[in-house]
């Protein structure tokens, strides 16, 4: 939080009336302060790491790419940076997507303001608002939907499998580079790698696709 003990809160929202509409309600509350706003993922990825918030209010679907990879993104170069993701559709293959970019907490547009206040709060102070039902209800979809891939997994090499299983888990490419003690940058280039080679464009694509093994095997 700011020195004042606010909460600081990036909204995106490419709907200029509902970025407006929760900047209102959240600027009204005495605890929170909005430090900026974007209407597009490239703006946004330029705007928080300026403005450095407690809380980035994300809308998944975007012009120009998707919040979720936005929350990657974020999660990646700033970790202290909690992510609330908002969505007009409950959509699992979205959900799973932003658990796997890190995201603290997932809600409905259709939400209450109060509801929305709280869930601001909640994940400021490092509570996580996923649900564990619509959670369990994706990982039991990927582990029925099989594995027939196994065949790509033979053109990684055994470095590329190892950062494969660590984006399974969770973890940034700074932390993977921690891991297995690698510059942050080689590993980008690794993963950049793994993911033409498993014929992926997006990192949360290959986390799913850990997360199917996974499944699969168990």
């Amino acid at each position: 939080m700011s020195e004042s003990g606010r909460i600081r809160v990036f909204l995106l929202d490419d709907h200029e009336v509902v970025r407006r509409g929760v900047h209102e309600l959240l600027s009204l509350e005495p605890d929170v302060e909005v430090v900026g706003e974007a209407g597009t993922a490239a703006e946004a990825l330029v705007r928080i790491p300026a403005t450095r918030p407690d809380v980035a209010v994300l809308d998944v679907r975007l012009p120009d790419g998707s919040g979720v990879e936005v929350c990657r993104e974020i999660r990646s170069q700033l970790p202290e940076v909690t992510c609330l993701m908002l969505t007009s559709f409950p959509d699992d293959e979205a959900l799973f997507d932003a658990i796997m970019a890190g995201a603290s907490g997932y809600v409905l547009k259709a939400i209450r303001g109060t509801d929305l206040l709280s869930a601001v709060r909640d994940v400021a102070s490092g509570k996580s608002l996923l649900d564990p039902v619509a959670t369990a209800r994706v990982l039991a979809r990927l582990r029925d939907g099989g594995q027939k891939e196994d065949e790509r997994l033979a053109e990684l090499t055994k470095q590329e499998r190892r950062i494969l299983d660590l984006i399974g888990e969770g973890m940034t490419n700074r932390q993977i580079g921690a891991e297995l003690h690698l510059a942050e940058k080689t590993v980008k280039n690794y993963v950049s790698s793994l993911l033409a080679k498993l014929g992926m464009e997006r990192r949360t694509q290959a986390a799913a696709y850990v997360a199917k093994m996974h499944a699969t095997e168990g």
